[in-house]
């Protein structure tokens, strides 16, 4: 197969929400030490170049990750698994390419590291971040407090005030529910008083969605 396979919509899809989801890491480590360099494409798999290493004891990775066989959402914590204990590769899954150790992960006999809470709030907020335009933005702000809780700080063009939104970040992200946050504003049911906020109006609260 060649990169025409590429052309594959579904891995098209795949291999563009692995790159989305993987550029936070530009700027932070993936695991202690170990840095992104890349996210490449292949034929049916995502590959991501990790510099492991400092000074003069570095090493180039590629660990190429089948699409068929795990979400983008866990390539992290499948990279934080692999690059922070021991693993056993047999030599038809290590090669050379481009300068860099190529290995081909096993995705189905790995136990991905649960995402950090940071990570989940990046979830949250990348998705809700895009709705709106530049005079009428939906997503103003954000404070992560409490027990695994994100608060979104949020406008509507069709109403004044700023509303705070409560949500529950849980280790599987609630696409559902982020999709929903928009219409669940305006419901009475989910609103509270704000007294102790003096950066919202109102408050609706979401964490039992």
């Amino acid at each position: 197969m060649g990169l025409a396979d590429q052309a594959d919509p579904e891995d098209r899809e795949q291999q563009a929400d692995a790159t989305r989801r993987l550029l936070s890491y530009l700027n932070a480590p993936v695991a202690a030490h170990c840095r992104l360099r890349g996210v490449l494409p292949a034929p049916g798999a995502v590959r991501v170049a990790i510099r492991a290493g400092e000074g003069e004891h570095v090493m180039d990775l590629l660990y190429e990750i089948p699409n068929d066989t795990v979400t983008p959402y866990r390539i992290p914590g499948l990279l934080r698994t692999v690059l922070t204990g021991p693993q056993i590769y047999s030599s038809g899954d290590v090669d050379e390419v481009m300068g860099m150790t190529l290995i081909r992960l096993r995705p189905e006999e790995i136990t991905p590291d649960p995402e950090p809470e940071q990570g989940r709030a990046l979830t949250v907020v990348r998705a809700l971040s895009d709705p709106g335009d530049d005079e009428n933005p939906f997503l103003i702000g954000f404070l992560m407090h409490g027990e695994h809780l994100l608060r979104l700080y949020v406008q509507r063009p069709d109403r004044p005030g700023i509303i705070g939104a409560d949500i529950r970040l849980t280790e599987t992200p609630h696409t559902a529910l982020i999709a929903s946050v928009p219409s669940l504003l305006g419901e009475e049911q989910y609103q509270r008083p704000a007294p102790d906020d003096p950066h919202c109006d109102l408050l609706v609260d979401l964490t039992d969605r």
